[in-house]
């Protein structure tokens, strides 16, 4: 019998000490040799000294999120022991730095007084790293203790290179390699992965290669029979290995987004970077690709450079996270009531305020579809998942300049710091459509760029555009876009604009409003980055012959009343699941619908969704064991 392969990797250490290259050569590894990859990075808003670990989830079947338990850890500190030494599951297995073993936990200066207190309550008072160890080992963990600092001086000794030992920033590699060592892994598939991640640093990769290599080899031999094992499977064609912000950013590319101003924050600073470091593409039909990305002084000046750059006619996106997009709410309105068309990407985190900046939220529906002053059009729109986003993408494009007005597309820091595998990203499936955009206009034609049209939206010059001159004002104005105060003029603008609400309902196909994964007695409705976990968490009950539905809501605003409605009609039970205190979708139902959500499990801790603690809570709500609202805790 043929079992399957379904394993969680976790690697841990000090913010800045490289656990995000060592998960990332582990990913690589694993995803080369044909195994579909899930992994999410958690860490603390500082740049060095606090806690950060990586969790991959590794299978040979296809997979949307992690799951509660780690099969493998990998620690070079003594934070990452306290922390996780708990979540190792039976014949799991712990790899550690055996000169950390009689550390205390006051000697973590990292470790908050509130997680001291949780630590000492279910270990003892003043608990040392050996102490978690031992309560791990009595729960069927297996312990595999190295000196890591041995390790580097016997390889300093045998390659005739003393710098090594003082090296201990290799201590992340060397933890990957110790742990392909004991899954067996072939050797060769890891030396070409740090190839990779180090390609365009020679002398650092062949450096980290030698010390794989031993590393490797020493694992391999010392710990020969581990249960777990990671054998070359068929490996799925066209798939590729991305992260989660580069399903938009390419998207931007591809779909002819030519100017991204933007203000770094946390974390969507990452795709405007990986835009800049990508500017110049090759794009279909010999068209060349250059993005131009601007850092600004600001996210005021960020949005209004968008606004500026799209009045030529150039498609143009901007990119903020919760604070960022505060910021940008009065320029918003000015987009909305001259009708021009941009991309706001909001890549959410927890607020408020501050909040925590490098944690996950979907905190910001409501300030999306309400922020700015006044009423003016928008849509919001979100994105379930990496591949999703590099095809919504273009999509917001498309609305954006169809309907002429600004589009809101919903990231979220769990989407932002996932590394996945998925299906290679199509261009033949890239369409643009770029509305009433005018290339000319004859010398005997009026232009007025607010026209009343039937559909309400008006033919789009652009500046420089001969015989195309118009005007843009944040006050009201008429067709031609000088200022007016009439009363009855404002009535029929306000209802011009307003009406692509309507507009956008009527035209937009059902299934880019909403997609029904099935639709049973019991279904979920969820928005966003809950869609891997609840996806995996409906496929663990069907096999405990549970039937569960689910709906995913991409289009957010104008609220899709009119398609939920009919998908829902057989309904009996309702359960909202998404990333926030308010279970905010369950409010826009109740608006929009008057129809409550039955059930509401929601989290907020910062941490995201796993398709285990999803599973359990619908396992409760069906066996009526389950309150009205449930909180999901789990995660460190």
């Amino acid at each position: 019998m043929i079992m399957d392969t379904d394993i969680s990797w976790l690697i841990g250490g000090p913010q800045g000490s490289g656990v995000e290259s060592a998960a990332n050569i582990f990913s690589r590894a694993c995803a080369s040799i044909g195994y579909q990859i899930f992994g999410k990075r958690e860490f603390y808003s500082n740049i060095k000294g606090e806690h950060s670990y990586f969790m991959v989830r590794v299978s040979d079947k296809i997979i949307h999120s992690n799951v509660d338990g780690i099969t493998m850890m990998v620690a070079f500190d003594a934070e990452t022991i306290f922390r996780h030494y708990s979540e190792v599951i039976e014949d799991g297995i712990i790899i550690y730095d055996s000169e950390i073993v009689q550390t205390k936990v006051d000697e973590v200066h990292t470790i908050d007084s509130q997680y001291k207190t949780r630590l000492e309550k279910k270990l003892k008072p003043m608990p040392t790293v050996q102490d978690a160890l031992d309560y791990a080992q009595k729960n069927g963990v297996r312990l595999c203790p190295i000196s890591f600092k041995n390790v580097l001086s016997t390889l300093a000794d045998e390659t005739n290179n003393p710098r090594l030992k003082a090296m201990i920033r290799m201590y992340n590699v060397l933890g990957v390699s110790f742990s392909l060592g004991i899954l067996r892994i072939s050797p060769q598939t890891l030396l070409d992965s740090i190839d990779t991640i180090f390609s365009k640093k020679k002398t650092i990769a062949d450096l980290n290669k030698n010390a794989a290599t031993f590393s490797y080899n020493f694992a391999n031999a010392k710990f020969p029979d581990f249960k777990f094992t990671l054998k070359s499977t068929n490996k799925t064609p066209d798939t590729i290995l991305v992260q989660g912000y580069q399903g938009t950013a390419l998207g931007k590319m591809a779909c002819g987004c030519r100017v991204q101003p933007y203000y770094p924050i946390t974390p969507a600073s990452d795709e405007s970077v990986f835009l800049e470091s990508n500017e110049i593409i090759s794009v279909k039909e010999n068209r060349p690709g250059s993005t131009l990305v601007i850092q600004t002084e600001d996210e005021i000046s960020a949005i209004g450079m968008t606004i500026g750059s799209a009045l030529t006619g150039t498609r143009s996106a901007t990119c903020t996270s919760g604070p960022g997009f505060s910021l940008m709410s009065e320029a918003l309105g000015w987009a909305g009531i001259n009708e021009v068309p941009i991309v706001v990407t909001l890549y959410q985190r927890s607020g408020p305020s501050t909040g925590l900046p490098t944690r996950h939220g979907q905190d910001d529906l409501m300030s999306a579809i309400y922020a700015g002053h006044g009423e003016f059009p928008r849509i919001v729109y979100a994105s379930g998942d990496i591949e999703e986003s590099f095809y919504d993408t273009a999509q917001c494009f498309n609305y954006s300049e169809q309907y002429q007005l600004p589009v809101i597309h919903m990231m979220d820091k769990f989407l932002a710091s996932s590394v996945v595998t998925c299906k290679k990203f199509d261009m033949d499936k890239i369409k643009i459509h770029r509305g009433k955009l005018l290339d000319k206009l004859s010398p005997d034609t009026l232009y007025k760029r607010f026209a009343f049209t039937d559909d309400n939206i008006s033919p789009r010059s652009r500046i420089g555009l001969e015989n195309g001159i118009f005007w843009n004002t944040g006050d009201e104005s008429d067709e031609s876009g000088h200022i007016t105060e009439d009363p009855e003029l404002r009535i029929k603008m306000m209802d011009k604009r307003q009406s692509k609400l309507d507009y956008v309902l009527k035209t937009m196909p059902d299934q880019e409003q909403a997609v029904s994964f099935g639709v049973e007695q019991i279904c979920v409705i969820s928005w966003g980055s809950p869609k891997g976990p609840i996806l995996d968490a409906i496929q663990l009950l069907s096999e405990e012959k549970i039937k569960i539905g689910f709906i995913q809501i991409k289009l957010l605003h104008p609220f899709p009343k009119d398609y939920l409605g009919f998908l829902l009609k057989d309904v009996k039970i309702i359960i909202d699941i998404e990333a926030n205190h308010g279970g905010q979708l369950g409010e826009l139902l109740k608006q929009n619908m008057q129809r409550k959500p039955d059930y509401y499990i929601l989290k907020y801790t910062g941490r995201t969704m796993t398709s285990t603690e999803i599973y359990q809570s619908i396992k409760n709500i069906v066996e009526n064991k389950a309150e009205h609202r449930q909180v999901l805790t789990h995660g460190a």
